[in-house]
């Protein structure tokens, strides 16, 4: 079973952040969906030991510093299955080197923060999205879908 854990990051550089498009991986809970890059803690990983692996997994890219923005909790409910939550370390970074690789999730791309609103995202997306944009600090935010539609927010 995965880890309820899991550590995101937009990566930014020139007014753009870099998107997966989740377009790869089969019974993908994200499939079409643009999102930052990160994934699941690994047994004995620390929040950035988790990051700093997912983003080098994913990208090929190595974060040289990262500002840690918030905790995202997820709420799934779906009808006929038992509720699932997940909780993320949100991150954001625009120190980094190396090189872009090919993703076996999906497709990297480089999107003006103007364009964002233009892809397919999960909804909560656009509330973290916003309270990084505008550098909260350290935030709190809960999300619960229901049937996979935005159900409650609530920023803590």
């Amino acid at each position: 079973m995965k880890s309820p854990l899991t550590t995101l990051c937009y990566i930014e550089k020139d007014g753009a952040y870099l998107m997966l498009h989740r377009v790869k991986k089969q019974n993908d809970i994200n499939k079409d969906k643009w999102i930052g890059v990160g994934g699941h803690f690994e047994a004995g990983e620390s929040p950035e030991e988790c990051l700093l692996r997912e983003v080098k997994e994913e990208t090929g890219l190595t974060l040289n510093s990262f500002r840690f923005c918030g905790i995202v909790t997820f709420v799934s409910q779906e009808d006929g299955k038992e509720d699932f939550c997940e909780y993320m370390c949100l991150y954001t970074s625009s120190d980094f080197s190396g090189e872009l690789i090919d993703c076996d999730e999906g497709t990297l791309e480089w999107v003006k923060k103007d364009n964002l609103k233009n892809l397919n995202f999960w909804e909560g997306d656009y509330i973290f999205l916003d309270l990084m944009e505008k550098k909260v600090p350290f935030f709190s935010l809960k999300l619960v879908y229901k049937n996979g539609t935005l159900i409650e927010s609530k920023v803590g």
